[in-house]
């Protein structure tokens, strides 16, 4: 309404609407005029209204005004008709306010209203009385009940006049007194009792429980007051308002009517729905009540399946949204310049999900659980780790147990044939050494595969490292005792008092000794123990060793480097020294194989996750091991199994001369 009373219900409802994420599409002035000058501004304004809401997205019509203003919306499909407008007609949900009533005036009743139909209605609540439609059904213009007002409503709802009120010359239909006020549309005049009628009703009902109660009360302290000689004045009218607060009873429809201290009447609202008929005429359908006393989740009750709407929606029920709902699985992006309810959808950012409609923002699941694939709900993760029941875990084991049988079965052929020329010339014990070594790198990988525990976490990096250095000390001691025989046999040469056992004794022990050391601070200050990775793989949580100090892996890592950078410097300078066993050449192979595995093997452990890690330093050990196995060995165990006659002292002396 453009009145005060119309700006305050914005100041006042909007408000709310934000509060409960409803935001208004526009917001137009209901117009008034008085005057028929008025008429042609009140028809552009209409004409621009009817655009307004034609045209707009939103399916749903708030209206604020009382019955003179539906009166006036009634002008719009007219106005549409007389004025160029460019927007077409299509369906509109109307939402009234309790104060309108379904009104219009009597050269408007022929007039179409489909465009009302389906409208709702929040009415001040209202019950059928017994012999109400009697009462107006008897009603006549003539006779004893005749008053002014009946006759002035007879002859503006039947278009008629009474004879003594028109000349006999002037044509017009006279009122009979008998037409039927059930004929009326119900726009023009109700047969049942509207809300604002019923509120009557039970406000007179209200009063007149309050008069007697204060009556009877003034009767009951006169009365005690004559006995002590003392005299009461005449009750006041405000007096009347304590016993109406107090009153409660059943009116003749069966409803409690009562009021609260505030004087308010305690009683709720009913949800109407206007349905047109072909004749242009409303039928008021209840399909609902609002509760004020009811819980928050049974304040409204509707029965959907109850509600007609207007054709245009084809008994769907409408939607009027800015922007249809974001699904599960994205979230609301703000439209700069627009109203809040107007947004784009986006799918949330990898990691996150989001499970509810019209969510402002994704979220993350918890640790132990991953998004799914469209993002609106979280999986629990699997807890997974390296395990002799998969193909993984079974191949590499596999791969462990056949690589340490055949070095122990190298190891025996070398036992077997320790008297011989080839297996002298090599350094036999430190040849020992290095396959019992190389036999328990292969049997170290067991530590590695299946669930980790607390002792298995304390040794698998530990006892890699250590055994480790013992082999690559090994192959470093046999390089040098190949160069210091070498140059001990130069004319001269003080190298000979460093030769002997004792050398390659000492450089398996002291290279052995620091890589224990390193391995020995590591458990003391911050040792492997058993975890839980939720975070390195999505959908998995894995069940891993923690190394305890990344550094301290990297040190036991760059020792063992060393060691083999340096064994194969040593190699490949005396590779090419005349020896007829000369295992430069070899030592040169298998450090490089050593080398380019462990060189790779940092890159592709930083870029791997999960229980991929553990498989991908298996492999190393098992690959680097089988490196230096089949380079040093397998030459060796050919002369000996397959051509023992190059296995001889003079064979020895005729290829070193």
């Amino acid at each position: 309404m453009d009145d005060e009373n119309g700006e305050k219900f914005v100041q006042n409802v909007f408000p709310e609407f934000s509060q409960n994420h409803v935001c208004v599409a526009f917001i137009e002035k209901i117009p008034t005029f008085k005057l028929i000058t008025e008429f042609s501004d009140i028809s552009q304004r209409g004409a621009k209204m009817y655009n307004q809401i034609m045209d707009s997205k939103a399916n749903a019509l708030v209206v604020y005004g009382d019955s003179y203003s539906l009166v006036l919306l009634r002008w719009l499909p007219y106005v549409s008709s007389i004025e160029k407008v460019t927007a077409k007609l299509r369906g509109v949900v109307w939402i009234m306010t309790a104060q309108m009533e379904l009104t219009s005036l009597a050269y408007q009743w022929k007039w179409d209203a489909s465009i009302f139909d389906g409208a709702l209605s929040i009415t001040i609540h209202s019950s059928d009385l017994p012999r109400f439609k009697a009462f107006p059904q008897r009603r006549r213009p003539s006779g004893v009940e005749a008053d002014g007002y009946i006759r002035g409503f007879w002859q503006h709802a039947f278009n008629c006049v009474f004879p003594d009120q028109v000349p006999e010359t002037e044509e017009k239909t006279l009122c009979t007194g008998d037409e039927k006020l059930e004929s009326l549309p119900g726009s023009l005049f109700e047969m049942s009792m509207t809300g604002h009628s019923y509120s009557i009703y039970n406000a007179v009902y209200a009063v007149a429980h309050a008069l007697h109660a204060m009556s009877s009360s003034h009767l009951k302290h006169r009365a005690m007051a004559s006995k002590g000689g003392l005299k009461l004045q005449n009750p006041v009218s405000w007096q009347l308002h304590h016993f109406l607060r107090s009153i409660s009873f059943n009116n003749s429809a069966g409803d409690k009517v009562s009021l609260d201290q505030s004087g308010w009447l305690v009683a709720g609202f009913d949800v109407i729905n206007w349905v047109v008929s072909s004749n242009q005429s409303f039928h008021r359908v209840k399909v609902g009540r609002v509760d004020l006393q009811g819980t928050s989740d049974k304040a409204l009750m509707i029965k959907k399946e109850a509600i007609k709407w207007h054709h245009w929606f084809n008994q769907v029920q409408p939607v009027s949204v800015c922007t249809p709902c974001c699904h599960p699985g994205t979230s609301k992006q703000v439209k700069e310049g627009e109203p809040f309810c107007c947004y784009n959808c986006i799918s949330c950012p990898e990691g996150k999900i989001s499970d509810q409609e019209d969510m402002n923002d994704c979220h993350k699941c918890e640790d132990k659980s991953y998004p799914n694939k469209d993002q609106n709900y979280c999986i629990p993760k699997t807890i997974t780790f390296l395990s002799y029941k998969e193909p993984l875990g079974l191949s590499l084991a596999f791969f462990g147990l056949f690589s340490s049988l055949t070095t122990a079965l190298v190891l025996g052929i070398f036992v077997k044939h320790h008297d011989t020329p080839i297996v002298i010339a090599i350094n036999r014990n430190l040849t020992y050494v290095l396959l019992i070594s190389l036999l328990l790198c292969f049997l170290c990988v067991f530590l590695f595969i299946g669930q980790p525990k607390k002792v298995t976490c304390l040794l698998r990096q530990t006892t890699f490292g250590i055994i480790f250095s013992v082999a690559v000390s090994c192959v470093l001691a046999k390089t040098m005792t190949v160069v210091l025989a070498f140059m001990a046999t130069k004319p001269g040469s003080r190298m000979r008092k460093w030769m002997g056992k004792g050398l390659a004794s000492s450089i398996v022990f002291s290279c052995s000794l620091t890589q224990t050391g390193i391995c020995t601070v590591w458990l003391g200050t911050h040792p492997s123990y058993p975890d839980v990775n939720v975070h390195s793989v999505v959908e998995e949580m894995v069940l891993e060793c923690n190394e305890g100090s990344v550094t301290m892996f990297y040190c036991v890592l760059g020792y063992l480097g060393f060691l083999a950078t340096a064994s194969f410097m040593v190699a490949f300078f005396a590779r090419k020294l005349p020896d007829s066993f000369n295992e430069a050449k070899f030592i040169t192979f298998s450090m490089l194989v050593f080398c380019s595995v462990w060189l790779s093997f940092v890159p592709t452990y930083l870029s791997t996750k999960g229980k991929h890690m553990v498989a991908m330093e298996i492999f190393s050990i098992l690959a680097s091991s089988a490196g230096l196995l089949g380079c040093i060995f397998s030459p060796k165990c050919y002369i000996i199994l397959i051509r023992p006659e190059l296995n001889s002292r003079d064979q020895l002396i005729r290829r070193k001369d």
